[in-house]
């Protein structure tokens, strides 16, 4: 079984995860980065830097999940950074300080945000530079997109122009009252969630939406994704639901057909 799988599914056995292992065995180790970029003092502030063999046909800042808690990090998102150079994007795998390591609102936040700013140091062409993220991540990324309306992360030194998110927390009042991830969103808030952190309340965004999240998801329920593009959509923004067959597990499995679907949308956003 592929590492990142088994340690997923182990870790997040407390939330019950279940599901089918097998789209993951045999599958080779996902390389390394070309180049780790540290953009701050702290170990968890840096990012991989995965390079395709030509010449990048858009940048794709990958944001790992785990409900914002330090015991899942960005080993997670390395199989895709992989897949992504390998499809012809420079991938950006991003890690942040989580709960538990100095992490949680506004630290997550500011990391995520002077980490894609970093961006500006690699020589990389900026023109289109989308960010993936997960779960939690999924949070992450669409917040990134926003993030240049705020005092504190204004301005946006690398402006996102497109987000797709992968069964993403999008409603933080919503996973707030049913509880996910035992509390999870509470903790990482450390409040109630506001227009600074949310998603669901930051509708309209300026740029396109793509929200893919797996039918037999039973971490982060299907609604997370509905509710916020129904939103969004009612707002006139660029934003739509693309459901897959398949577990919370199924749209991070680079040898998955929902994968396959993601490679495609991001295709699709780099215009």
């Amino acid at each position: 079984m592929h590492p990142f799988r088994r340690r997923t599914l182990l870790a997040l056995g407390m939330w019950g995860a279940v599901g089918s292992l097998a789209a993951a065995c045999g599958a080779p180790p996902a390389r390394a980065g070309d180049r780790r970029v540290a953009y701050g003092e702290d170990a968890s502030q840096y990012a991989d830097l995965y390079l395709p063999a030509g010449t990048p046909r858009g940048v794709v800042v990958v944001v790992h999940g785990g409900y914002w808690m330090s015991g899942y990090d960005a080993t997670l998102g390395a199989p895709l950074a992989a897949s992504l150079a390998d499809e012809g994007w420079a991938a950006w795998n991003l890690e942040y300080r989580r709960v538990g390591n100095g992490g949680g609102v506004p630290a997550t936040l500011d990391d995520v945000a002077a980490g894609i700013d970093a961006l500006t140091g690699t020589g990389l062409d900026l023109t289109t530079v989308l960010v993936l993220g997960h779960s939690a991540g999924g949070q992450l990324a669409a917040w990134s997109a926003a993030r240049g309306r705020f005092d504190r992360w204004s301005p946006a030194r690398v402006p996102v122009t497109g987000v797709l998110s992968q069964a993403g927390v999008l409603d933080l009042r919503g996973g707030a009252a049913a509880g996910l991830g035992g509390g999870a969103v509470q903790t990482f808030v450390g409040g109630p969630p506001g227009p600074e952190v949310d998603p669901l309340q930051q509708v309209p965004l300026d740029v396109p939406v793509r929200c893919v999240h797996g039918r037999s998801d039973s971490i982060v329920p299907l609604s997370q994704s509905t509710t916020y593009v129904d939103a969004a959509r009612a707002a006139g923004a660029d934003a739509s639901l693309i459901e897959v067959d398949g577990d919370h597990f199924a749209v991070i499995d680079p040898t998955s057909p929902a994968w396959a679907t993601q490679l495609e949308l991001l295709a699709e956003l780099s215009g």
